[in-house]
């Protein structure tokens, strides 16, 4: 009996210290991403100024819309299929890449036809965002992430994308020194995504890994399309509510106005990485524990919640109080407008931690219908909201949108649709800090 006991402690320890290493590889990777991020992205934000670096995040913003085809709805449902049937990972890595391939130049065809579509006068709009919709197509490289994800090895992916992302910066302060036109900086946002599939090619053949071993399964692919459609509308719908408001300020206010919200925005969502790879390490451990009962399964979900709301509260007070000069020491005064983004967007990280570890649960439990339709009615309340208050305050009309909507869709629903109460209880607990009140009741006793 002990030595079962034993046992089972040895492999529950095995996995916690894989949990984590994957976390660390991860936030290793993005700490890198942040520091080299703000450096080089605080200079191309000041020599394209306002109203270019705002051309710049339009076009990014309009590309991103089309992303969901790209992805078709299959990321988590491979990674989930992966980690229950890891005998199966040849038909589904090969299944899944032939599929994205698919999505990945159907996606790109409608986000050129669409731009000749709704047309512009400005013919560089036109280039700079048809050369970035080129990176849809790159996309379907991302299989092979999926596989390491499974894995809980994503310091093979930290290898590639890193060195993809360090590339691409060195080349953006090359183009910076050599004085480059804007269009030269969507050529390399174009290229960090095609050296990124390269670097995941590299990897997997040299961790012992081969592609012609993958297989194509008809029968999987209707299935894996039939259960992945609701999570290509509702990937649409949160491309929707995460884009909408720089294309809406975009057209109701002019590019200036993106530039000076762009830089707010990607300022609030830096630290993004640590929730997300709290996430992305955990989903294995918390598929697995719903088959240990529903007690494990939720407790594991809770410990979660816990983490990365504290994360989402400490780093919205910080920015409260340096938002200002920080803007001013970064960016200069042509951007300090900014600020007032900031302090209010920097509060959408609390539900969009919250809205990852739904996401885990929504795959496992298989409600991704529910899942659409609550994203569906956020993006619906972002449109709505944006539309009545950007005119008003502008960006920061338009971040005020952003942090009611993602709270609705992500956390205030879940309280009000029956099956989905639990979660949204346990959330509840989460926003009461109940990390810390757990500790602190634990100490007093």
């Amino acid at each position: 009996m002990f030595t079962k006991i034993t046992k089972i402690q040895n492999n529950f320890n095995s996995n916690l210290r894989r949990i984590i290493a994957n976390i660390s590889w991860l936030m290793a990777d993005n700490i890198l991403r942040m520091g080299i991020g703000l450096i080089v992205g605080v200079w191309v934000a000041r020599y394209l100024g306002p109203q270019q670096f705002g051309l710049l995040n339009y076009s990014m913003a309009f590309v991103g819309l089309f992303s969901v085809v790209a992805k078709l709805g299959l990321d988590s449902i491979a990674i989930r299929d992966l980690v229950r049937n890891s005998a199966g990972e040849k038909e589904i890595l090969g299944t899944t890449f032939s599929l994205k391939f698919v999505g990945g130049v159907i996606s790109f065809l409608l986000a050129i036809g669409i731009l000749f579509l709704i047309g512009t006068d400005d013919p560089q709009s036109l280039w700079i965002t048809g050369i970035i919709s080129l990176s849809l197509i790159f996309q379907i490289f991302d299989v092979i992430d999926f596989w390491f994800q499974s894995q809980v090895q994503s310091k093979y992916v930290v290898y590639a994308k890193n060195g993809a992302y360090i590339l691409a910066n060195a080349v953006k302060i090359l183009l910076i020194q050599a004085k480059a036109p804007l269009i030269f900086f969507a050529v390399i946002t174009l290229g960090e995504v095609a050296f990124s599939a390269i670097g995941l090619i590299i990897v997997y053949r040299l961790t012992g890994y081969v592609f012609k071993t993958w297989k194509f399964n008809f029968s999987l692919a209707k299935n894996l399309l039939k259960e992945s459609w609701p999570n290509i509308m509702a990937g649409f719908s949160i491309a929707i509510y995460m884009r909408v408001d720089q294309l809406m300020l975009g057209n109701m206010v002019g590019n200036e106005a993106v530039g000076i919200y762009s830089v707010g925005v990607r300022l609030a969502e830096l630290w993004y990485f640590v929730p997300l790879a709290i996430s992305s390490s955990l989903n294995p451990a918390i598929i697995q524990s719903k088959q240990d009962g529903e007690e494990n399964y939720y407790r594991r979900i809770q410990k979660a919640l816990n983490i990365v709301v504290v994360l989402a509260y400490a780093v919205g007070i910080g920015t409260m109080f340096f938002a200002k000069p920080a803007i001013t020491l970064l960016y200069g005064t042509k951007y300090i407008d900014a600020s007032s983004t900031l302090t209010i967007y920097v509060w959408a990280g609390v539900f969009v931690s919250l809205g990852l570890i739904r996401g885990i649960w929504i795959t496992i439990e298989g409600m991704m219908r529910f899942g659409f339709i609550t994203t569906l009615l956020g993006a619906g309340m972002n449109i709505l909201l944006n539309f009545l208050l950007i005119p008003r305050y502008s960006g920061t009309g338009a971040a005020i949108a952003t942090v009611i909507s993602y709270g609705f869709s992500d956390y205030l629903i879940l309280l009000i649709y029956p099956p989905s109460r639990k979660i949204g209880l346990a959330m509840t607990k989460a926003l009461a800090l109940d990390l810390i009140i757990s500790t602190l009741w634990r100490k007093t006793k």
